[in-house]
């Protein structure tokens, strides 16, 4: 007897056979029911989950001449019959990934135009429909729109978005969903059943976690494990048989990363790798098994994963150790290694960072590396006010020059309050016993000053005022004391040891035949420029 694989012998005939689509074959139901049909409809959805399947069932039920109460075909008739044994004239199938061509769309419109033989409607459906090309979808709008009274489109397709949007007006649209574990294991369980094939319950969840969300695949896999098994699947087997890395690996890894064993989580990850596992699969799996526990960590958000009882158990105790910022902090760090993992040309050395960068987030230490739920430290301000700070060596060096000349008195504006100027005089005995020098307050403009420090030669000290203003040609500096120019464009203001010098600085504009330039001017309280 010819073999035939599951997922085409257990293909189910009829609505009620479809599993986790209990939704959309109700709705279908109800429209064979009533009589209410579409004359386009588009299923679409990941792979495996019945698009095809659910298309000929709906296809046999709008042609069966005695269909059930609740709109399921009756199976007996001759239409039925016809469809069973694969020579009904009413329901086309056309792959749209090899025929994709305005030709075959042109065909398919020709094949429209003539009635059914037996039945009420030629069915046609069209799978893969977006693989057609661009013209072909064109020429089928208008038959899509307005076909003939006797005609029903279905199409089918994984890519909903490469259908133009209108294509999609035009049809009533029908999203499957994803198989659950739970669903697919049940199933699986009547096929091993079936076949008198023995099975632990665990190498059934497996197999339903490997097939993400697919019957199809599913069964596929299932088929495989029972060859390999020599029908006993057993847990082992399938790990052998899949190479699928054991979830075990998995509740180490968070187990000596919460307790800081850098060292064996190496050793871990070096059997690991000896077996022939791939370190991307690793930390993908690894990402996975960190979501389910922080699914885990909550009552309410438990159901969301996709395993069993006895797992979601094992999910939730090792969930009580866990701190929820280490959950948070390890899936930040799985995600970046999966970013750059692609990108690197070491990736073993990348997923050992990895590795080590999540048994470091729980270490009692934390004084060089940042422990995920403490703020980080607070650092102290580079800058600390004027006031407080310590006086500059070049000031201090001036205090002992002063002590031997008897200095002038200063007037110079507050910083508190620049139009009010203060008056003080400094006697010899003041100025004796004064360790640190009053603090030089500079004149304010319109644009603020800032004052700083330069250097001390040949005994004359010299302090710098730095004006922001906007010149329009370069400014003529004037001379300071001695005649000469300074060589940077900053004005500088100079005084000989022991002397004070009132400051008064004055911006303005004034002209020079055609030319206008920005001058400003420093003068003594004499009103005297320096070196006049």
């Amino acid at each position: 007897m010819e073999y035939i694989v599951s997922a085409r012998k257990y293909r189910p005939m009829s609505f009620d056979s479809v599993v986790g689509q209990s939704a959309l074959t109700t709705t279908l139901k109800n429209a064979v029911k009533s009589g209410k049909l579409a004359h386009a409809y588009l299923f679409c959805g990941p792979r495996g989950v019945g698009k095809t399947t659910c298309a000929r069932i709906f296809a046999k039920a709008i042609n069966c001449q005695n269909p059930t109460e609740d709109g399921e075909a009756c199976n007996c008739c001759e239409s039925c019959q016809s469809f069973n044994e694969q020579r009904s004239f009413n329901i086309f199938e056309l792959d749209a990934a090899s025929n994709n061509s305005v030709e075959n769309i042109k065909t398919l419109m020709e094949q429209t135009r003539i009635p059914p033989q037996v039945g009420r409607y030629k069915v046609f459906i069209i799978d893969e429909v977006h693989m057609l090309s661009t013209a072909a979808f064109n020429a089928f709008l208008k038959t899509l729109e307005e076909p003939p009274a006797h005609v029903i489109f279905i199409l089918a397709t994984t890519e909903k978005h490469k259908i133009l949007p209108t294509i999609l007006s035009r049809c009533q649209i029908y999203d499957f969903e994803r198989m659950t574990v739970a669903n697919t294991i049940n199933h699986l369980k009547k096929v091993a059943e079936k076949e008198g094939i023995t099975y632990e319950e665990q190498a059934l969840e497996l197999i339903a976690e490997k097939a993400d969300g697919g019957m199809r695949d599913a069964l596929s896999i299932f088929d495989q494990a029972a060859s390999f098994c020599q029908g006993n699947i057993t847990y082992q087997k399938v790990i052998e048989d899949l190479n699928v890395l054991d979830s075990e690996n998995y509740f180490k890894i968070i187990d000596n990363a919460l307790e800081n064993k850098v060292s064996d989580i190496m050793l871990l990850l070096n059997g690991i790798l000896g077996k022939g596992f791939d370190g991307g699969n690793l930390i993908n799996g690894l990402s996975g098994h960190v979501r389910n526990l922080l699914m885990a960590k909550d009552p309410v958000t438990i159901p969301l994963l996709e395993c069993s009882q006895q797992q979601a158990q094992k999910y939730q105790q090792q969930a009580q150790k866990c701190p929820t910022p280490f959950l948070y902090r390890t899936l930040k760090i799985m995600n970046q290694c999966d970013v750059n993992y692609k990108q690197s040309s070491s990736k073993r050395l990348l997923v050992e960072l990895t590795l080590i960068q999540v048994a470091q987030i729980t270490q009692a230490d934390d004084k060089d590396v940042p422990v995920a739920g403490r703020s980080p430290k607070r650092l102290k301000s580079l800058f600390s006010p004027i006031s407080n700070s310590q006086p500059h060596q070049a000031m201090q060096v001036a205090e002992v020059e002063k002590k031997e000349d008897t200095p002038l008195s200063t007037n110079q504006p507050s910083l508190s309050n620049p139009s009010k100027t203060e008056e003080t005089v400094d006697s010899p005995a003041t100025a004796a016993n004064s360790s640190v020098p009053p603090p030089l307050t500079p004149p304010r403009g319109e644009y603020g000053w800032h004052p700083f420090v330069s250097q001390i030669q040949a005994g004359e000290y010299r302090f710098h005022f730095q004006r922001h203003t906007k010149r329009t040609r370069k400014a003529r500096l004037p001379e300071r004391a001695g005649g000469q120019r300074p060589q940077s464009c900053q004005p500088i203001y100079a005084g000989r040891p022991g002397t004070a010098m009132d400051v008064d600085v004055q911006s303005h504009a004034s002209t020079n035949g055609r030319h206008g330039f920005q001058t400003q001017e420093c003068r003594t309280e004499d009103n005297k420029l320096p070196g006049h």
